[in-house]
């Protein structure tokens, strides 16, 4: 069960009018999960345009942002040219330095384009002992639990929309132009998949078809 496709069609119409980024919505309680870590060496995963990194920089020694997407990597790499906390590599996670081990890692709404579970274990095997992983990821919905948590979403996103974008826009900004994906998994499905590989993580049903996950690695 779903919200209707009428109803979903009508609010990315709306927001593509009046741009707002789900994913930026959270950027500010992720770099206070990593930085109450401690965290001094951070890896994000997909870091699109770099408006996480920008929020991080502050709190570590030194921010990688990993991103494939050619147009959105010309975008972050010009931004932090000269910016000696922050390297910017054109790669997924796939093509990471597979010897080094970060102190945080951070991923938006990237989770679902990759597999859930031998990513999560690789994920857990790239942590310095009690480092931390911080998840902001989409989950499909299924059921009528999952529509009826949607619907404070339907209603709020339109009024932040006019909020933050009152003047509507001709086309997305950069930072919501990277490709993206429908999820596959459901919350049932991600739930499952973190107790196997992440024992001890935190996963919590958030607004806008998010949910985070926290899982700090043992041994710190």
């Amino acid at each position: 069960m779903r919200l209707p496709r009428m109803l979903l069609s009508r609010l990315h119409r709306f927001n593509d009018r009046h741009p707002w980024s789900h994913n930026d919505h959270y950027s500010g309680w992720v770099a206070d999960r990593v930085a109450e870590s401690g965290a001094r060496h951070v890896l994000d995963v997909g870091c699109g345009t770099g408006n996480l990194i920008a929020c991080l920089r502050g709190r570590a020694t030194t921010v990688t942002g990993l991103e494939r997407d050619p147009a959105t990597v010309r975008v972050a790499a010009q931004r932090f040219a000269d910016d000696p906390v922050v390297a910017i590599v054109p790669t997924d996670f796939g093509g990471r330095d597979p010897q080094r081990r970060w102190d945080a890692i951070t991923l938006v709404a990237v989770l679902h384009h990759l597999p859930l579970e031998p990513t999560l274990r690789e994920l857990r095997g790239s942590l310095t002992p009690g480092g931390r992983l911080v998840v902001v990821g989409c989950y499909r919905e299924a059921g009528p639990i999952d529509v009826l948590a949607a619907l404070p979403s339907v209603v709020a996103g339109p009024i932040i929309g006019m909020i933050k974008h009152p003047a509507r826009a001709s086309v997305p900004p950069p930072h919501m132009r990277a490709p993206t994906a429908d999820p596959k998994e459901t919350l049932a499905d991600i739930r499952a998949a973190v107790v196997r590989e992440l024992p001890g993580a935190r996963v919590r049903r958030r607004l806008f078809w998010r949910y985070t996950l926290v899982y700090d690695a043992p041994g710190g």
